[in-house]
């Protein structure tokens, strides 16, 4: 007789995912792995927009479902607060912006339990998040190497497995969580790497699989995306400062991309020798900007987006660097950081 698979808790943060909750919780219904051997905790941010009348609606006929009120509001609280009310041997954080494979339950607690890891993600297909030309630009440019380096989640990860700093969402034991701790609920963003980094930390292993993959719809305007990104950058000196060591380097590109902007700017005021060093800065960096954008015409980008893309990405990088050049004043001056106005 074949043991039961392991029993699985999946946490969901959630606010104001009006146009997604609902297709997102059939998504998990629709999972190959036995309905009666996981649960789903929605703990909603007090949504004002209606999901969490569609949630209550949804859990009166869905047995498994349990949805709790995050009143922190950010995704920290909300993640932690999920697992306290959870049961499972293993959890899987999903995020209501996203769709997933029938297979994706599966495939996870396989992976877990063939490479023997720590923690497993797969990587993502970013999808626009509205029929508009703006929303197809932010799609292609959070996806794009130029835009976001080397996260592999976001580009794609080969055809093997491969260990990695970090994994989107993840699949994690519950000793995970009993052995390094919660999540921070000091970060409104980039709680995930801090977590992934203290894992590394102990020597656990953090995988990322091919396959499946997650659709993953983008937030449809540039604005999202600067405010989205000047926030990640804004926490991750926080995280530098809590790991003692930066959790990739990569993240350190977009700040000192800025500060050479803006030291050669004001340089050039008083010698005009700076003045061709800026310029020979935006022309190198606008030339990459375009042959990735260039990259994307050939994987089906239309002219419209494909011109656009280089104004999209230096909007990424200024954004994450501005955001990063404060928190780390932050860190230095022990000013407190706060939390963002909540966006979910």
């Amino acid at each position: 007789m074949q043991p039961s698979p392991p029993r699985l808790s999946i946490i969901v943060p959630c606010r104001n995912e009006r146009a997604f909750i609902e297709s997102f919780i059939n998504s998990v219904l629709a999972q190959t792995y036995p309905p009666d051997r996981y649960e789903i905790i929605v703990a909603d941010g007090m949504s004002d927009d209606g999901t969490y009348d569609i949630l209550t609606r949804l859990q009166a006929g869905i047995p498994n479902l349990q949805v709790i009120v995050n009143t922190g509001r950010t995704v920290p609280y909300a993640l932690n607060a999920a697992i306290a009310a959870s049961s499972g041997e293993i959890i899987v954080r999903m995020d209501a912006h996203a769709r997933y494979p029938a297979n994706y339950l599966e495939s996870l607690v396989d992976g877990l339990v063939r490479y023997q890891a720590d923690n497993v993600g797969v990587g993502w297909i970013t999808e626009p998040g509205a029929d508009t030309l703006e929303a197809q630009v932010v799609a292609r440019a959070i996806s794009n190497p130029f835009g976001v380096g080397n996260a592999r989640f976001r580009t794609g990860s080969g055809d093997r497995p491969i260990e990695t700093d970090t994994v989107p969402f993840g699949c994690f034991r519950r000793a995970v969580v009993e052995r390094i701790g919660p999540f921070d609920e000091e970060l409104t963003r980039n709680q995930d790497d801090e977590f992934n980094g203290r894992m590394a930390r102990q020597g656990m292993k953090i995988l990322l699989l091919p396959e499946p993959r997650i659709t993953y719809f983008a937030r449809p305007r540039l604005a999202q995306m600067r405010r989205m990104y000047y926030e990640y950058g804004l926490f991750k000196p926080l995280v530098l400062k809590k790991l003692g060591r930066p959790a990739t380097l990569r993240q350190l590109v977009p700040p000192a991309f800025v500060l050479a902007l803006a030291a050669l700017a004001i340089a050039s005021l008083v010698q005009p020798a700076a003045l061709g060093l800026l310029a020979a800065l935006l022309v190198v960096y606008g030339a990459g900007a375009l042959r990735f954008s260039l990259r994307e015409r050939r994987r089906g980008a239309s002219w419209a987006v494909v011109l656009r893309l280089p104004l999209a990405f230096f909007q990424i990088h200024l954004s994450y660097g501005l955001g990063y050049l404060r928190g780390a004043l932050k860190v230095l001056t022990g000013s407190p950081f706060g939390a963002p106005p909540p966006n979910r």
